[in-house]
């Protein structure tokens, strides 16, 4: 109830006087897009606004899932609402549709019910949901696995192919297997050619977003292993409750939780294909988690090409928070299959203690998967700074970040009361021409250099909450660019807290 008051769901950040930095973002400029684009009569799926004039309109693969229902919502309550309640259905789709897969196994209701609990408030599904789409789409996991149980392979193959659409193509890799193992231990064998056309269907949908978004672009060449041995979490890493200075290698499991799995995994060694695989499931995304940590990874990430463009080896994790959310719900209907609380067996108040017991197992899951990874995040409120900008022509931001800095996303939030070409942006995939025109424009920022007219840049927004949060620049470059700015002839437009607009003579 803290985030009633208008401000992100969202990791904890400052703003100094306007919105936040963060992926958070990122992801509401992609949410966004899809439907103002229809309301243009524009391509759904393109951004025709960032890195231009460098780049052409890229894909926006983020956003045309979950931008689907914030459309609507957006209409109705505002951005801010609309994201915040993406982020609050994404939690009840998580633990919905796992309880829905869950009950489809033979599972009794109870049983699934904790079940999708411990996915749904899975730490670590949770903390990718604080401005990564990774959690918020995780509930695709359960879709797939609920679509092949009932054997229906062509909405199987859909939400399959959908995470790699998505741009998550580390989790597809993981989903791909994690539908093949599936496949083989709970489907017919006459049906699995109808299984592994969704998994090539998905795999080519991997490769393609691989070759049309990150080859080419500022990623194209892999990760350093100092990156992945910065994001590798610790083998203590998964049993700590606290967060550390990063969310990416926060793969906390519970202390409970993980004796329960075994419990569970107990309860079904009797259904070996079953129990294989979701014990492989359970266990192979927490050792990959572990990247640098382990001994032997360096030479299988220098083996395996796909590993070299994840720099966060945890991004299989979902499987692994799915996989054991599914054996604690066996070690539940394990528990209410034992004599003491069979109903046949005893009394009258023999529901009554079977209800008390799964209530107690909810309380007591709940409590030992719950962790702190969002706050009350400072939102991109209007500003009359953006409403005085009027007429054609590109916007400039400053200060100047690098693509591949989050402190990007600043602009983008704002952007969205003003939609126009804007040379910045905020891409982990952006392409070289944008990374080498954000170097050159960096003077800017400290008031060195013109603004050069080949831009087309017609209107230059100052942050001077961005100078406070990065922390980047020396004391008074805000200043000295704002001064830079009225040298050159160019007219304050508007002033509205610490944002200033300004338009070229």
């Amino acid at each position: 109830m803290q985030h009633i008051d208008g401000r992100y769901l969202a990791r904890p950040a400052a703003g100094d006087g306007e919105a936040a930095a963060g992926d958070h973002l990122q992801l509401g400029w992609a949410f966004w897009l899809p439907g103002h684009q229809v309301e243009q009569g524009a391509a759904p799926w393109a951004d025709p606004y960032t890195f231009r004039p460098e780049a052409d309109a890229s894909p926006n693969l983020q956003g045309w899932l979950l931008g689907i229902p914030f459309w609507p919502l957006r209409a109705l309550l505002g951005n801010i609402w609309a994201y915040n309640l993406i982020v609050l259905l994404s939690i009840v789709a998580a633990g919905a549709l796992t309880c829905w897969w869950l009950r489809a196994l033979g599972l009794v209701r109870s049983a699934a019910l904790v079940g999708g609990l411990v996915f749904a408030l899975a730490p670590y599904r949770l903390g990718q949901s604080t401005g990564h789409l990774l959690g918020l789409i995780a509930f695709l996991l359960p879709v797939v696995l609920l679509a092949l149980e009932r054997r229906r392979f062509v909405w199987a193959a859909v939400a399959l192919t959908a995470i790699p659409l998505c741009g998550q193509i580390h989790l597809a890799m993981g989903a791909v297997a994690l539908a093949l193992g599936y496949t083989w231990a709970r489907v017919a064998r006459a049906d699995w050619w109808k299984a592994a056309a969704g998994a090539v269907v998905a795999a080519v949908a991997a490769v393609t977003v691989q070759q049309v978004v990150v080859a080419g672009s500022i990623a194209s060449g892999g990760r350093s292993f100092g990156q992945v041995r910065h994001y590798s979490a610790e083998l203590s890493d998964l049993f700590t409750r606290g967060v550390g200075v990063g969310i990416e290698e926060y793969v906390f499991l519970g202390w409970l939780t993980p004796i329960l799995a075994l419990v569970g995994l107990w309860a079904i060694r009797r259904r070996r294909g079953l129990a294989l695989c979701l014990g492989l499931a359970a266990v192979v995304p927490c050792i990959l988690a572990l990247g640098a940590s382990l001994p032997l990874y360096e030479p299988l990430w220098k083996a395996l090409a796909p590993l070299r463009f994840a720099r966060v080896p945890e991004r299989l994790m979902p499987i692994a928070c799915l996989a054991i959310a599914a054996l604690v719900a066996h070690a539940v209907a394990l528990l209410l299959n034992q004599q003491v609380l069979n109903q046949h067996k005893l009394n009258a108040s023999g529901p009554a203690v079977a209800a008390g017991v799964i209530g107690v197992l909810l309380i007591l899951l709940a409590a030992d998967v719950r962790v702190q990874v969002f706050g009350a995040v400072a939102p991109d409120r209007s500003n009359m700074a953006y409403a005085a900008i009027r007429g054609d022509g590109r916007m400039l931001e400053l200060p100047v970040f690098r693509p591949d800095i989050h402190f990007g996303s600043v602009a983008m939030a704002y952007a969205r009361q003003s939609p126009r070409e804007r040379p910045l942006g905020y891409s982990t995939t952006a392409t070289p021409a944008a990374d080498r025109l954000a170097r050159q424009l960096r003077p800017l920022s400290c008031g060195r250099d013109a603004v050069p007219a080949e831009l087309g840049v017609r209107f230059v927004v100052v942050h001077r909450g961005l100078y406070e949060q990065s922390g980047f620049f020396a004391d008074g470059c805000a200043d000295r660019a704002e001064a830079a700015l009225r040298r050159a002839g160019w007219r304050l437009l508007a002033r509205d807290g610490s944002i200033s607009s300004w338009q070229r003579p």
